[in-house]
């Protein structure tokens, strides 16, 4: 337990109530850079994606991933900041390309031709550019995307 306090995450401290992150946030000034998203009358702090790929092709191949993650995050138009892939035996990977404005992440079922992948952006970044890049990629099948907008109603 002391090593997770040390890396701020004690598991036996209180947590910061739900009210009191709604009231440090409502402020709210075209001014600040808060990087919420703005849209369709919504404010938000970022955009997450589940994206589900079937039938796809390579899911076992970390240089792949690799430039996928790559040529994604280029077409979102978010910046990296590190990129970490791990290669599983007998085959699978899991991996994490950390944004400015936040991340994209893998775990795959290459024996079963099935890629489960989480992108998440805030501020200008746009992760629905990602789906067509990873399908590509991954010669996929199937693609299936599920839309969470994170942080809906923080901000007011």
């Amino acid at each position: 337990m002391e090593n997770l306090f040390q890396l701020g995450m004690d598991l036996d401290a209180g947590t910061t109530r739900t009210e009191d992150i709604k009231a440090s946030a409502i402020v709210l000034d075209d001014e600040r850079k808060d990087h919420f998203v703005r849209r369709d009358g919504k404010v938000f702090a970022g955009t997450h994606l589940i994206i589900e790929i079937s039938g796809g092709k390579g899911l076992d191949d970390e240089e792949r991933i690799r430039r996928a993650f790559l040529d994604a995050i280029e077409a979102c138009g978010a910046t990296l900041l590190h990129i970490h892939l791990h290669k599983f035996t007998p085959q699978g990977v899991s991996g994490v390309a950390v944004l400015s404005e936040s991340h994209i992440s893998v775990h795959t079922w290459p024996e079963k031709e099935y890629g489960a992948f989480d992108v998440f952006m805030c501020g200008d970044a746009d992760p629905w550019k990602a789906v067509p890049v990873l399908r590509s990629a991954f010669d996929a099948e199937d693609v299936k995307v599920t839309e969470i907008l994170r942080g809906e109603g923080i901000v007011g």
